[in-house]
């Protein structure tokens, strides 16, 4: 009988199941479930409001997800549940919650259920940019030898600063937690129930490092007299390496999924960063792209060199016996799909409505037939803030050279354009401080659907680009690393990188650059980079924006 792995790919919006066949390869069966909640951003359940920059979701929708998910694949395809030999997970990441020391979130508890702070904060939760300004002080003044590892700034997505949110404006929560941990941590424990932490989490969202482990007690004493022994009083320093078992399912869980108990569980993995095994990459100088509503960039190297503006560099990051860069750009579909939704006028909807496709795909369409630089239209890609390379969240979108005669598509070929530019700003950086890239591959719904958005991405960074072999590149990477995890007696396969190399997918299709539109682009990305620095260096204009409109 053939063997097969659970691969779980927990996104912004939902959880995609996908059900591989080891030995053929073949993605058998795929389940999608979208968060009863959802994202929460103006008020929790109760009405309880939620301030600017919030971003929260309810851990309970992630269990009924893998519940839902996992049961259809069974259902649909008949499979024997002991011929699935292992699960794994990836998350969307950095996404907290607190809980008790049993797991128990602590916004399942009536005595904290209105409070914001006991819910998962999401990953674009933005609201901790005051606790990573002060962090990033506190550090640069102390000289802390990891800073320079992280491109000199921690980002508020972090753990670390959403930690010091907690502390600051809600103690009882942070006093109540006995633990806070990665969502995706989380689910594992779920699974298993017993906490594994994994390194991917620790190395790029906590300020871990696999030789000198976590910043010290003085450090995190500076930052608040609270956090002094946050490591060991809500962490863990039990770091499981990827590629690894974290333990095996429970009784519990056998009977609430339908597998069976004891089925091997992985450690888990960022989502984005479970493409690269989904592409085929072992090696250095190969980038993959992760573009989804967010877009991570990750580049695998054989030497640790800081590089200003990455999100972080850890060893065995993403495959064991590499270092890998992470970098990436916080807003990406996201703003697409703002733009289709809060700036299209209604005839386009109608339009849209009568031809049964999307707005999104009309504007796309309408878009493809532009010139390059014919709109005469350039935006930052900043919408959401910046990750990479200025790490500020207090950043926002900006377009210039619209008149009386601007079209929606022409403004929407910008915005798409201007993440290309992004891009580039992050491939420049790498090449600039000498970590080569000499392959680049895209994965995710966005690269594999959205023909014109790849080819303007090759013209503006005037390199060839790969695409996934899979349409569910993240679900596909974590199921790769459920066939590590049930080990080589039952996967055949001795480590990760093995099974990546058999199981992982890249399609013929390329996008070359056309000179053409290469030449227009360089001008127009010279012009992308004086706005750049002068917005996002030079003129604080959008933060004084913010702080007004906060007031």
């Amino acid at each position: 009988m053939p063997k097969y792995t659970i691969g779980l790919d927990y996104g912004t919006l939902s959880v995609r199941a996908l059900l591989l066949n080891i030995e053929s390869g073949e993605e058998t069966a795929a389940s999608i479930y979208e968060y009863a909640h959802g994202v929460m951003d103006c008020e929790l359940p109760d009405g309880t409001k939620l301030g600017k920059s919030w971003t929260l979701q309810f851990p309970d929708d992630y269990v009924e997800g893998l519940c839902v998910t996992i049961r259809e694949l069974l259902s649909v395809t008949k499979t024997d549940p002991k011929d699935i030999i292992g699960i794994g997970v990836d998350f969307t990441s950095c996404t907290i919650l607190p809980t008790k020391s049993d797991g128990t979130p602590l916004c399942n508890l009536p005595e904290f259920e209105h409070n914001p702070h006991s819910y998962v904060k999401l990953w674009k939760h933005h609201a901790a940019q005051y606790c990573a300004d002060k962090l990033n002080a506190v550090a640069k003044d102390r000289q802390e030898p990891w800073l320079s590892l992280y491109g000199g700034k921690i980002s508020n997505e972090w753990l670390v600063p959403k930690i010091m949110q907690i502390v600051e404006e809600a103690p009882e929560i942070y006093e109540a937690a006995d633990r806070i941990i990665e969502a995706g941590d989380w689910i594992v424990w779920k699974l298993t129930g017993a906490e594994a932490r994994s390194a991917c989490n620790a190395g790029y969202k906590a300020i871990y490092h696999y030789k000198s482990g976590y910043p010290s007690k003085d450090f995190f004493k500076a930052l608040h007299p609270k956090l002094e022994n946050l490591v060991q009083d809500k962490l863990s320093e039990d770091i499981k390496p990827l590629g690894s078992r974290a333990g095996f399912l429970t009784a519990e869980m056998a009977a609430e999924t339908g597998l069976m108990e004891g089925t091997a569980v992985a450690v888990e993995i960022i989502d984005a960063h479970a493409s690269v095994a989904a592409c085929k990459i072992d090696g250095p100088g190969k980038m993959l792209m992760a573009i989804g509503t967010s877009t991570g960039d990750m580049l695998l190297s054989l030497e640790e060199k800081g590089v200003p503006g990455t999100c972080g560099i850890v060893k065995d990051g993403v495959l064991p016996g590499l270092f890998a860069y992470e970098a990436g750009q916080s807003c990406v579909g996201d703003h697409f799909a703002w733009f289709a939704k809060t700036c299209t006028p209604a005839e386009y909807h109608q339009e849209a409505a009568q031809r049964t496709i999307s707005v999104q795909e009309l504007l796309t369409e309408k878009a493809s037939k532009l010139r390059a630089g014919k709109s005469g239209l350039l935006a930052l890609d900043w919408w959401n803030g910046v990750r990479t390379d200025l790490m500020d969240f207090d950043l926002t979108g900006l377009m210039v050279g619209m008149n009386l005669s601007t079209k929606p598509e022409e403004m929407y070929r910008a915005l798409i354009e201007a993440t290309a530019y992004g891009a580039r700003q992050i491939i420049e950086t790498f090449e600039n401080n000498g970590i080569s890239i000499d392959e680049i591959y895209a994965a995710g719904g966005i690269a594999e659907k959205n023909k014109m958005l790849m080819q303007i991405y090759a013209d503006v960074c005037n390199k060839e680009i790969r695409i996934s072999g899979s349409t569910q590149s993240g679900a596909l990477g974590s199921a790769i690393y459920g066939a590590a995890a049930a080990g080589e007696k039952l996967s055949g396969f001795k480590t990760v990188n093995e099974a990546a190399r058999k199981l992982g997918k890249v399609k013929s299709t390329v996008y070359t650059p056309i000179q053409e539109n290469v030449i227009i682009y360089d001008k127009l990305f010279r012009e992308y980079k004086v706005l750049h620095d002068y917005f996002g260096l030079e003129n604080h204009v959008m933060k004084k924006l913010n702080r007004i409109a906060s007031q």
